[in-house]
């Protein structure tokens, strides 16, 4: 097979994806018209005409139906993600002539989900405009390729390739693509239930559409300048946490309540680890809060509570400001961001479900030490026991990634703090780039519309990587060094992620 031919398959199917994207952001115009908003209409046409454009181009390369290698999938789909918000950027600079860099950055926190703005008023801002920032939160909550699935009447294997390079590993999407056809009409029936629920609090249709799109999707951004904190509704706070903790959970439950398997759901053991954490971080920070920062306990239940199913969900939206925390609840939030929701969803850092795949392993590995060399200790995860061969290399690749957003977030803080010198705390600034990677979008204020622009670059790629779990922009950037290597004839190992949706 050779890599020409990989590349010509690939810009295919992106050009498919991309065409998909140029019908899809037509929506606002509707929002334009309805508001009367019509001195937009070129700058807000910029973004569909481009994707159309650049679609037709790519889509209609001559081509031979084969599958491409896995390296090329990975450099691919993380090449387009970046096109993907610079197209983005387009309405933000001719809409509302915020900067290249700004537009950029307000792109790529819409489509990955982090909710981090450059938006020094959103309420003075269009309402189309702001439309588009949570309409980005959605499309790219579910995923954009799990939307251009769902288009296709037969899918071939490397547009599942792409879904999973997108960091949504998740076994129901190994079927057909009535299934994603599915999964796109039950997140569509959620977010208007969940919009209904909203108003319940007293908000407006306007107000509720754009939190519920951000909030399903675990973004953050908000109409209003105040955030969540705008409203100061407790109300509207706790019909919120519902919708955040769906979009942290895998899309396949939702699949299996249309189907009445509720009870799978709730015996789960990755949405019961997630809503322990929930529950366990909830207390410790509002405890905290209550007991070091003097906050009165009403408040800080509110406030930990609200804050702690926001970061583990890595929706971002925030209540309260954190810039005046105590380091402890800041460095118990950081680690919920950290961990994230779980795989297959929304949501953003290592995933819950490597880190029950990170305990296991470490209980096994030392178990392994208190027994005979000659004797097998089996490797129990999920349902059943795991062979040592699959064990030791999911394992191993599962403390890889997690390495690997250390290692991320350690260069990230020692490349800023040579950079900008800043009066915020070592923490806060730890705390903003995990935030960044784990596309949460909770903030202590360090990155903001005033940050110098190599700063907001690095924040920008740090969305990137994480939307993508890091390794297929790793692949891209080695791909330009060292040039594409055709593994298509390489032997496939054995596929370890299987565990960690099991």
């Amino acid at each position: 097979m050779k890599r020409t031919g990989q590349l010509a398959m690939i810009a295919h199917d992106m050009g498919l994806i991309f065409e998909f994207l140029g019908i899809v952001s037509l929506l606002p115009f509707l929002v334009l018209a309805i508001f009367g908003e019509w001195d937009l209409f070129m700058p807000m046409a910029t973004a569909p005409a481009t994707f159309l454009v650049l679609g037709f181009l790519i889509s209609n390369i001559p081509h031979d139906e084969i599958e491409p290698s896995t390296t090329v999938t990975l450099a691919a789909i993380s090449l387009s993600w970046l096109a993907i918000a610079l197209i983005g950027a387009l309405p933000f600079v001719y809409g509302l002539g915020l900067s290249f860099t700004d537009s950029v950055f307000e792109a790529m926190s819409g489509w990955t989900g982090t909710g981090f703005t450059m938006l020094v008023a959103p309420d003075a801002t269009p309402k189309t405009l702001l439309f588009w920032r949570s309409f980005t939160h959605w499309i790219g909550g579910i995923g954009i390729i799990a939307f251009s699935i769902s288009l296709r009447r037969k899918t071939r294997v490397s547009l599942f390739r792409m879904y999973k390079s997108e960091g949504r590993v998740d076994e129901v999407l190994s079927a057909t693509a009535s299934t994603s056809r599915r999964m796109w009409m039950i997140y569509l029936v959620l977010t208007f239930a969940f919009t209904g629920l909203v108003m319940m609090a007293g908000l407006p249709l306007w107000d509720a559409l754009n939190l519920v799109m951000a909030a399903i999707a675990t973004g953050a951004f908000t109409v209003h300048a105040g955030g969540i904190g705008y409203y100061n509704n407790p109300l509207l706070e706790a019909l919120l946490i519902p919708v955040m903790i769906t979009g942290a959970i895998p899309f396949k439950f939702f699949l299996l309540m249309y189907g009445g398997k509720v009870r799978d759901m709730l015996h789960d053991r990755i949405v019961r680890a997630l809503l322990i954490f929930m529950v366990i971080g909830s207390l410790l920070v509002s405890l905290d809060l209550w007991l070091s920062a003097g906050i009165p306990l009403a408040d800080a239940l509110r406030q930990g509570t609200f804050t702690a199913v926001s970061g583990l969900s890595t929706c971002g939206l925030q209540n309260t400001s954190l810039h005046a925390w105590p380091a402890i609840p800041l460095a118990i939030i950081g680690m919920l961001v950290f961990i994230g929701g779980s795989m297959g969803s929304a949501a953003g850092g290592v995933k819950v479900n490597r880190i029950l795949l990170m305990y296991h392993g470490v209980r096994w590995w030392f178990r392994r030490f208190f027994v005979s060399s000659r004797v097998m200790v089996p490797f129990r995860f999920g349902r059943g026991m795991i062979s040592g061969e699959v064990s030791d290399l999911a394992i191993s690749k599962n403390m890889l990634v997690i390495i690997i957003y250390v290692l991320t977030i350690f260069t990230a803080t020692i490349l800023i703090l040579h950079l900008y010198i800043t009066s915020f705390a070592m923490e806060q600034v730890v705390f903003e780039l995990v935030s960044a990677l784990s596309n949460t979008g909770l903030s202590v204020g360090f990155i903001s519309a005033a940050s110098p622009i190599t700063i907001k670059w690095i924040f920008i790629t740090l969305m990137w990587l994480g939307r993508l779990e890091i390794v297929p922009v790793l692949i891209l950037g080695m791909a330009l060094i060292k040039g594409l290597e055709d593994d298509s004839r390489s032997q496939t190992p054995p596929d370890p992620d299987f565990l960690l949706v099991r």
